[in-house]
């Protein structure tokens, strides 16, 4: 099936400090989301790739990529207030039915396989999210104080989440809520089950500047 990837870089980068946003923050000479881009790009060249980009830093990406010398194909889209205006701008650059994967631009160390993997279980079963055991102990608040989680039930999410695109696309047309936290979300909206794959620890999203050093480190 036809393939194509929306690849999400909106953040602002507050919790990781500096006034750079995190998507531009370099790593072994340059921006994580080249990384990000060039993981996809190895998965498939000819895949296309649309990344969504908040219109104000359009300008700062295509210096950054004449700068680096960054020519793989990609179409920038403006993304929007929240992450859900975001997909929806780039989920209208996706033509024709087929499989779409959207991903975070700062989860630069994801994987070929992963990326496979992913593609694979969403053209079987029409949705499928990579997902990991949570290690650390968990506790939820409540009002009389707190209690501890069975972690073992528990499952942390990241990406990239893959569909078939028709099926992202109705899960867009329902009404905007603030508590969308993801596309699988929206998708188990419409009653579709959601195929749960194997993700990997090292795909981690940068959010700190702990994050940035692991990934430096981890980076080929």
């Amino acid at each position: 099936m036809n393939r194509s990837t929306i690849i999400v870089a909106g953040g602002s980068g507050k919790r990781l400090g500096g006034p750079v946003p995190k998507q531009f923050q370099t790593v072994k000479g340059r921006p994580l989301l080249m990384w990000t881009i060039e993981a996809f790009h190895r998965y498939a060249p000819a895949m296309r790739l649309i990344v969504v980009l908040p219109r104000e830093h359009f300008d700062i990406w295509k210096a950054l990529c004449m700068g680096h010398r960054f020519f793989i194909q990609h179409e920038v889209v403006a993304g929007g207030d929240q992450r859900w205006h975001s997909v929806k701008a780039g989920l209208e650059k996706v033509e024709g039915d087929g499989l779409v994967a959207v991903h975070d631009g700062v989860r630069p160390l994801v994987s070929v396989e992963l990326i496979a993997r992913c593609f694979d279980a969403a053209d079987t079963s029409a949705a499928a999210i990579p997902v990991v055991p949570v290690v650390p102990s968990i506790r939820e608040t409540t009002a009389e104080g707190s209690r501890a989680l069975d972690r073992s039930k528990l499952l942390a999410v990241q990406t990239p989440q893959c569909f078939h695109a028709d099926l992202l696309r109705k899960a867009f047309g329902q009404p905007y809520d603030p508590a969308f936290t993801d596309e699988a979300t929206l998708v188990e909206r419409l009653g579709v089950r959601v195929a749960l794959v194997e993700g990997e620890e090292n795909n981690i999203k940068v959010t700190t500047p702990m994050d940035l050093r692991l990934v430096e480190l981890t980076l080929p």
